[in-house]
């Protein structure tokens, strides 16, 4: 309490008016998978710093940010596509983690000696570097040579050395890169004539041996790069004519595994890492798809790295895990899986089928893709032009040129039941979302909207009465609570998120002596016990039609 010691007027701020429960943020997803890069760079004070964002949270706003930090489309990652696809289809911001980057196809070409001495790589990682290979051709069909030594100084009265003779002129060398297409055929892609190596001083005043293209723009799909082995002659690295495809090591081929996604909390790296994040809506992970060419996926592996990804949206209570089904799964295997491989039981996951076809911007070509980008676009898209109380479905996807599978309305009906919701084709009406259920085996919690509202009516009131930690607990407290929580959850049902005709009918808030005896305020708890009563979606319209004859009776 305040002291008053002398006379006086004494003006005080009494806290007591209501403190209003704001809504929390339902669409924030984080993409966990591959990307061509994990690096951005800043300027700090002046100078430009690196910054390593592999196996870091990264917060975008859209694909310009996305590109400048993490690449661009590459053959080998699901998520710049997926990622794309949520912005497309009206997200608005999102997480990056990238847990892997997609490495680069190079050959080490070979000297006149048969050394490899420079080497190409492809300019875009991924796998499309595998289809590209790269032709050396010389106009007299020979490379420069390594002059001879000069024979040792003889004598006084030897006969006079011959003269050590120079390397003959060599022409510039044409590189002809091809890509391998669909049907395995070779087709010229790019030719740089005129490719000349020369020797210039850095600014340190180092030698150097460069690449320059006498007539030619430098290439865009690969990049030469010479060892910077000053020790030997220039003309020992040129190369000989010759003809390489472009490989990836083996050891950068290994595909990614349980342990890679799972992460570890303590330093912030994968799935378990996430939790550092309290805004994060939906978990979103492609890229648990991407198999390594010559590879099969690994379906105990998609299971397990599953399992984990609903696991830690159970443990953090405020999002859901948007599951792709697995590749080439009939409406048959996809309804095995789901029911004896899987046998997820949550309702904070939701799984999706089948995939879709999108256009590949790497071979401008139809590629398939995991949905769950796409989906996760769609929710947001639902949540801020519908509210989070609305099921996101029924909803167009845009992007989607087509569906791996198509499904018929026979097969719909079982797999509706147990929890696949299926993206289906309508004459007319595009490609759409046509289910709503989450994974969880309870009635109560059998839809997405469902659990997504709870999430955010839940996280809402959790933020918003901090405030109450440590006050007294006595009624007046009891009071205000009732007042806080009664205000926000009439503003939940005024935008139609809940089922009543009054404030009284959708929800009560209780928070009295009757909940609060002195047993429970002697070990500092405080209860408040809420009831909603929300919204279901109409999943079954249903009209019934007869025939009926005015004037005939009931």
């Amino acid at each position: 309490m305040p002291e008053y010691l002398s006379p006086g007027v004494y003006v005080e701020e009494v806290d007591r008016g209501p403190r209003p429960i704001e809504g929390v943020g339902t669409a924030m997803p984080v993409f966990v998978g591959f990307t061509e890069k994990a690096s951005a760079e800043e300027n700090i004070d002046g100078e430009i710093v690196s910054r390593n964002l592999l196996n870091k949270t990264e917060l975008v706003t859209n694909m310009t940010q996305f590109k400048e930090r993490f690449g661009g489309f590459v053959e080998g990652a699901y998520l710049p596509n997926a990622v794309y696809g949520y912005f497309l289809n009206g997200g608005n911001r999102c997480y990056v983690h990238s847990v892997k980057t997609t490495p680069k196809a190079e050959v080490a070409l070979l000297n006149a000696e048969g050394k490899p001495q420079l080497l190409v790589r492809a300019r875009q990682s991924g796998f499309d570097g595998l289809r590209l290979r790269v032709k050396i051709e010389y106009t007299n069909g020979k490379p420069p040579v390594a002059p001879k030594k000069s024979p040792a100084k003889g004598k006084e009265g030897d006969p006079p050395p011959k003269t050590a003779p120079k390397a003959p002129a060599t022409d510039p060398f044409t590189l002809i890169v091809e890509r391998q297409g669909v049907t395995g055929a070779w087709m010229p892609k790019e030719t740089l004539r005129d490719v000349v190596l020369a020797e210039v001083e850095t600014a340190a005043g180092e030698k150097e041996v460069r690449v320059t293209y006498k007539n030619n723009k430098a290439p865009t799909l690969i990049a030469l790069m010479v060892p910077l082995d000053t020790k030997l002659p220039l003309a020992k690295l040129w190369p000989a004519e010759q003809e390489q495809t472009l490989k990836i090591q083996q050891k950068l081929m290994a595909p990614a595994t349980y342990g890679d996604f799972q992460g570890d909390v303590q330093e912030r790296a994968g799935i378990d890492g996430l939790a550092e994040f309290t805004d994060i809506t939906m978990v979103v992970v492609p890229d648990l798809m991407t198999v390594m060419p010559g590879k099969s996926l690994d379906l105990d592996m998609v299971k397990a790295v599953q399992t984990a990804i609903i696991g830690h949206c159970e443990m953090m209570g405020d999002r859901v895990a948007i599951l792709d089904s697995p590749p080439n799964m009939s409406p048959q295997q996809i309804k095995k899986w789901r029911v004896d491989t899987a046998g997820f039981d949550s309702s904070y996951a939701a799984l999706y089928y089948p995939w879709i076809e999108i256009m590949d911007p790497v071979n401008n070509r139809p590629m398939k893709l995991p949905p769950s980008g796409h989906i996760a676009g769609v929710w947001a898209r639902s949540d801020n032009t519908r509210g989070v109380h609305k099921a996101p479905a029924n909803e167009v996807i845009r992007g989607a040129l087509g569906l791996t599978n198509s499904i018929t309305k026979g097969e719909h009906d079982t797999l509706n039941p147990v929890g696949v919701n299926c993206v289906r084709i309508f004459p007319g009406m595009g490609i759409r979302i046509w289910g709503a259920r989450t994974l969880s085996s309870n009635p109560l919690w059998r839809y997405i909207n469902i659990r997504r509202l709870f999430n955010y009516v839940e996280k809402s009131i959790e933020l918003g009465t901090m405030w109450t930690v440590f006050e007294p607990n006595d009624p007046a407290l009891w009071g205000r609570i009732r007042r806080d929580v009664g205000a926000f959850l009439s503003g939940v049902w005024r935008s139609g998120a809940l089922f009543g005709g009054t404030p009284s009918e959708a929800f009560y808030v209780k928070c009295d002596e009757e909940i609060n005896p002195p047993e429970q305020r002697d070990v500092g708890q405080l209860v408040v016990e809420i009831g909603m009563a929300p919204v279901k979606p109409a999943e079954f319209v249903i009209f019934r039609i007869s025939q009926w004859a005015p004037g005939a009776g009931e």
